[in-house]
Formats: structure tokens, sequence, C-alpha cells
């Protein structure tokens, strides 16, 4: 199949990029600039170079079709994280919300029925994980795709599945606020300090097994408008310093600021007999991977 990943300039989608490719299928990728290097770094110079390259607003519904045309899926990452929605909510709702419209909008118009879309364990709120309540705005845009996605479903029979990842975390995870582990396991990798700007647990989920769960939602047979937990190991800030002081010895990785705004108790719910065989990487082997694959690529 041709897939269509916008915002396939970031982090997950490179790994998503990754795993298509690996499949056999083609990829075009949407993004404002065209920036190939995280692509490059995780999926490869071949694949990054094959894949076909669309620059364009994901607020501007008309490109956002013609980056759809021929295409037989949609994966759906672009979008503004956290700190971005936090100091500007109406450009982070023209991103974030009206851009995940025109996603489905791009998708009636050529008849795409395979979409999948980011949503964000921030839907929840910080005293419980399981009626959504969020508390930032970025939390807010992401619930108010969710039922978007419910109304494309009732309206127009569209089908979908939305994730709600926790905290991401692995080789190209560099901004957002909860890059702080990733952060934390590249300066120890280079021998550098560092200090996680917050505090609390928060289940921690490698990107490869996100990337695995999109891709297996992608390939399923579209029904419903799904939408899925991944919460991967809860963890600690201590924990985390502790895991990657395991690796690195010296390690200078301190922790300092507010507590997250959303519940460490989320619970998984049924992704995982959903979409059956998708990998549950340990925060141990997650952490040595992203060590890992930082000490290989210097400053």
């Amino acid at each position: 199949m041709r897939i269509l990943i916008t915002g396939g300039n970031g982090f997950i989608g490179a790994w998503i990029v990754r795993r298509l490719a690996a499949e056999g299928h083609d990829v075009r990728l949407f993004d404002i600039v065209e920036r190939r290097d995280i692509v490059t770094a995780i999926a490869g110079k071949r694949i990054a170079d094959a894949a076909e390259w669309v620059t364009g607003d994901i607020v501007d519904g008309a490109a956002v079709a013609a980056a759809a045309r021929d295409c037989e899926g949609i994966v759906h990452m672009a979008g503004v994280l956290t700190p971005f929605c936090a100091a500007n909510p109406v450009r982070g709702a023209m991103i974030n919300v009206v851009g995940t419209l025109n996603v489905f909008e791009a998708a009636r118009a050529h008849g795409i029925s395979r979409i999948v879309y980011t949503s964000s364990a921030g839907v929840f709120g910080p005293d419980q994980g399981v009626e959504p309540f969020p508390i930032t705005h970025y939390g807010a845009f992401k619930l108010a795709n969710e039922g978007s996605a419910r109304a494309y479903l009732a309206d127009h029979g569209l089908p979908s599945v939305g994730f709600r990842p926790y905290v991401v975390y692995g080789p190209g995870r560099e901004t957002g606020l909860t890059a702080g582990p990733t952060l934390a396991a590249r300066a120890a990798a280079r021998g550098e300090a560092y200090t996680i700007p917050y505090r609390g647990a928060a289940g921690l989920v490698y990107v490869d097994d996100v990337a695995a769960a999109y891709v297996a939602a992608l390939l399923r047979e579209p029904d419903g408008a799904h939408v899925f937990n991944m919460v991967g190991e809860v963890a600690s800030c201590e924990e985390v310093v502790a895991v990657i002081k395991r690796h690195v010895n010296d390690a200078r990785i301190s922790i300092d600021g507010p507590d997250l705004p959303f519940t460490p108790d989320v619970p998984e719910g049924n992704v995982r007999d959903v979409l059956a065989g998708i990998p549950a990487t340990t925060l141990e082997a997650g952490m040595a991977d992203t060590i890992a694959f930082y000490r290989s690529r210097p400053r």
C-alpha cells in the first residue's frame, strides 16, 4: 500500500516509516518543512531517500487532500505538544484539531478507510485515568479529536483507530514536556549533565512498540472508531534515573520541576487483545537501546 504519514519528519513517524518500509509499503511524508535527519537516523538513508516527501501545512485542507491522493491509508502524526499549546492555544487548536479534521476530510474525499491517528494519555487529568478530564489545552484538543473520530463513523461510516500513548521514549525523542527520560539517556551516553524537568511517575512506552501498534492498526480490517491506551511500564523519575545509572555508572542526572499534569494510573485496556503480538519492551531494555543509539552518534 501507499501510506500517507502526516508529521512525517517527527520522531514516532520515523519509526513508523522504518516498519512500513520493512513490510514493503510505500510512504509519502507530509510536513510543514522537509527535514530528513530524524528519518535518516532511525530508518536509514536508503529508506529516507526512497520516501516521497511533500511539504504543506496541516491546517491547509487543500494541501492535506492533495497529499492523500492515491493513498490507501493515513497515519496522522502531525501536531504540536503541551508547551506549544499552553503558549499559543489558538494556533495549537488549529494544528491539533482543525488539522485532524482535515485528515478525516481528505480520507472521506478519497475513499480512504484506513486511518490511524494520535490522541494522548493527556486526555486524563491528574487524579484518575479512567474518565477523561484534561487540564491542559493539549489534552483537551486530543479529546476533541476522539469525539470527531466517532462523529465521522456515525455520519459517514468512516472507521479509525486512535492511540493514547503515555510517555513515549527512545532514539529521536528530543522535544516536548515528557522528553526528559530520552534526553537524560542521551546526556548520560554523551557524558553530560541533565535535569529531568518534572516530577512524578508515568507510563513509559518504547517508541518501536508504539510504531508496531500503529502499523498493526493500519493493516487490520477497518471497523469502528477505536481508541486504545498505550501505557508501557509505569516508573517514577527516580526509577528512570536508576535504570540509566545501571548502564552509565557516572551519569549526572537530576530531577527538578513540577508534578506531571496527568495521573500515572492509566489502565492499558484491551489493546493487546485486539492487536495481538505487538511488542512490550521493558524500561531496562528500552533505555539500554536508547543509550546505545546515542553512544553511536557523536554530538
